[in-house]
């Protein structure tokens, strides 16, 4: 398999793929001794998508809309310029990150799972539309572009029709790749580039997102990448992720750089729980019946009591209004029958009249002429 990921891998031109859609930091350690520290999720959490929407205080959406069905999460190109993508609020030093994704169809259309750190240590899953049959995997550190020879592409079975696990396990020992379970590569600390100055090492957030990296407004040589160039008109093209599990290796409510080395010795972790940690253990709402179940019984009597009153005040109500009508009806029934009997009466002598040879009947005096 490794002689087949090489041979896929010289077939294609080295590029800046996902990276020059999703990858950026407003703050990066190794320039700077002010960025703000990394609030910490420090536990696991698997968050279902196809039950609720991402929660705002978790995840930001950083560029297009999101929407969410019966699938789960929904990131979808329909026009140039589409990019939906989520960030996730927290960040995990060192950990496992589970995605459970449908892979968007569309030549030139690009699904993947990013893991990333302020200083642009990157750990990456990347799917491209027009390629039914191979997922990649590829890793950067401390932003460094000088080469694109470090993605590995792997074979699967219809990631666009079905759906598959994509699992990083990351340690400051190595990053091992997974799909449905099955490790499928495995970089170690030492194979990195630089000896392991290059090895991803600092506190990352999760990236999930779609691009067209065949839009013809990019470069060539990304659009060659891209597998060629997207044709809208015969999207829309659409991601599907139900779930994310995340665990989070270290402990803390924050992860803060030490110095500018970018190195994990130098990360230090604040005691506690972060605000999104409290956020995320919280427990739901309570439903109607446990929060009716909680209520003492003097409170469970006086709601009962007031809902009987009410419930009586009904009815006598309503038994007020039955007879009331009953009575008009009554009334209006006498007033009717007693014009229909007077036409009757009147009937019968108009009749009679005739049959004695009257002439007709005077409409005025209502009389027989």
């Amino acid at each position: 398999m490794r002689y087949l990921s090489l041979l896929l891998i010289t077939t294609l031109t080295y590029l800046p793929c996902l990276t020059t859609a999703q990858t950026w930091t407003s703050c990066n350690p190794t320039n700077r001794t002010d960025c703000p520290p990394d609030p910490a999720l420090g536990l696991t959490h698997t968050f279902n998508f196809t039950s609720s929407a991402a929660d705002p205080d978790i995840w930001n959406t950083t560029a297009g809309t999101i929407t969410y069905g019966s699938h789960g999460a929904e990131f979808t190109v329909a026009a140039a310029g589409d990019a939906p993508t989520i960030q996730s609020n927290f960040y995990l030093f060192f950990g496992e990150v589970e995605v459970q994704m449908r892979a968007a169809t569309g030549v030139g259309i690009v699904s993947s799972v990013v893991l990333e750190s302020d200083d642009l240590d990157e750990v990456d899953w990347e799917l491209i539309g027009g390629n039914n049959s191979f997922v990649e995997s590829n890793y950067f550190g401390k932003g460094n572009t000088t080469s694109y020879d470090r993605a590995v592409w792997h074979p699967i079975a219809d990631p666009q029709g079905s759906w598959h696990n994509y699992t990083t396990r990351w340690t400051k020992e190595q990053i091992e790749w997974f799909v449905d379970g099955e490790s499928v590569r495995v970089l170690k600390y030492g194979d990195a580039d630089g000896a392991g100055d290059f090895f991803p090492q600092t506190p990352m957030n999760v990236r999930l997102g779609v691009w067209a990296g065949g839009d013809k407004a990019n470069d060539k040589d990304t659009v060659k990448w891209a597998g060629g160039e997207t044709d809208y008109s015969k999207g829309p093209y659409t991601m599907y992720i139900s779930s994310v599990r995340v665990t989070d290796f270290s402990h803390g409510s924050k992860y803060s750089y030490g110095d500018t080395s970018g190195s994990w010795e130098s990360i230090k972790m604040t005691p506690g729980n972060s605000t999104l940690a409290k956020i995320l253990s919280r427990p739901p709402p309570l439903t109607p019946s446990q929060r009716w179940n909680r209520l003492p019984p003097a409170a469970k009597i006086g709601i009962g009591s007031a809902v009987g009153a009410v419930c009586v005040g009904l009815i006598l109500l309503f038994a007020i209004y039955f007879i009331k009508q009953r009575r008009a009806g009554r009334k209006e029934r006498a007033i009717a029958d007693a014009g229909f009997e007077k036409e009757t009466q009147e009937l019968l002598v108009y009749r009679g009249e005739m049959g004695k040879g009257g002439q007709g009947w005077n409409v005025g005096t209502r009389e027989v002429l």
